[in-house]
């Protein structure tokens, strides 16, 4: 099996085809960039402005793999990980935000899902609690299923964990290889890896890899800019993460900082560069949220989300190449969905039956 692509989808499907002892190479070309090496994220679909019934599906299901992959990768060994559920504050300066978070949270718990757990109402005195730097304008409802993930450090623990297992890695642009018009394999600095299932998880670079096919799916790069702040006087480590009633977010993490992100820049192409407006964007996003005044800025990211052409993930086997799977175009969702996608996609090349219909997300559509 051949996987174009070590992200947090690559990685998934590399690990648990490994774990399941499938031989797995992984070909990556370790571009500046990535979604996953600049992502910090939330894992909390019981709040969320995506209303797509087939995205919840799958954000969902990505939220509660969660537990059983942490679970696998400390078996073998991995506690550096970067997951945590600290809970989530759906923050508002107005009951009608919080009420339609709490009637949003109440339904999914309500519909099979007491992962959501706890649901209460807070006061902004409350909520400071949890969260003491936040500002005193908001109150907010705390839910206790939200998980906060650092996605680089995800991402390398599942490839440490699928090496362990016996997968290849092998860093370096890849090219799909066709023969009799089939694909067999793919070339990577001259030499040839031959793999009789090929899954595409190469992001907002899909395309470039698909031109030998004669094929391209509706995906371009988003970039998204995010600031870490140092905040040293305080212990960050259980802080809940914070959703606002806009594209914001922030999270804290157990080294006393806190994350907060990102712009969503469409029109950006690959165009790898902090901007002067973006951060602009980040910090006054974050000074609205928190009194992050005397904080200092300890690092700065740039990230492109590969996006499609709606709010659904692009899945699915190719049309006219049976063994290539493509999994791509998870936009902002790829932290809740990309581990789950990941499995997802092994299953797909592998031709086993999903637990639900993969219409929806077919990758040409």
């Amino acid at each position: 099996m051949i996987i174009i692509g070590s992200g947090i989808v690559g990685a998934s499907a590399a690990y648990h085809l490994s774990r399941n002892g499938i031989d797995v190479t992984v070909i990556d070309a370790n571009h500046e960039g990535r979604a996953s090496a600049a992502g910090a994220g939330i894992v909390c679909p019981w709040i969320t402005h995506h209303k797509h019934p087939d995205w919840y599906t799958l954000a969902r299901r990505g939220a509660l793999y969660y537990g059983e992959l942490i679970k696998e990768l400390k078996n073998d060994g991995e506690s550096d990980i970067g997951y945590k559920q600290v809970g989530a504050l759906a923050i508002s300066k107005d009951d009608e935000g919080i009420n339609q978070s709490q009637a949003e949270a109440m339904s999914k718990r309500e519909a099979g899902t007491p992962e959501v757990g706890d649901i209460k109402r807070l006061s902004g005195e409350e909520a400071r609690a949890l969260f003491p730097l936040l500002n005193k304008e908001y109150q907010a409802l705390y839910v206790s299923g939200g998980a906060r993930v650092d996605a680089h450090l995800l991402c390398q623990a599942m490839q440490r964990a699928a090496s362990l297992h016996g997968a290849q890695f092998v860093e370096g642009k890849a090219s799909l290889t066709l023969k009799n018009g089939h694909v067999v394999g793919a070339e990577v600095n001259g030499e040839l890896y031959a793999g009789d299932q090929i899954i595409v998880t190469t992001g907002a670079w899909t395309n470039e890899l698909l031109s030998p096919l004669d094929h391209s799916i509706t995906i371009k790069p988003q970039r998204g800019q995010i600031i870490h702040f140092g905040v040293k006087e305080y212990d960050t480590s259980d802080w809940p993460v914070v959703i606002p009633d806009s594209s914001y977010y922030m999270l804290a993490f157990d080294d006393q900082r806190i994350v907060v992100g990102a712009t969503r820049e469409t029109d950006s192409g690959f165009d790898y560069r902090l901007t002067a407006g973006g951060v602009k964007e980040v910090i006054d996003a974050g000074l609205e949220m928190a009194a992050l005044e005397n904080s200092s800025v300890s690092e700065m990211r740039v990230g492109f989300r590969p996006m499609g052409p709606d709010t659904l993930p692009l899945l699915g086997k190719l049309e006219g190449y049976h063994n290539v799977t493509i999994a791509t175009g998870l936009g902002p969702s790829g932290i809740t969905m990309g581990p789950y996608i990941g499995v997802v996609a092994s299953e797909i090349a592998l031709d086993h039956t999903l637990p639900f219909d993969l219409t929806p997300y077919n990758p040409l559509r």
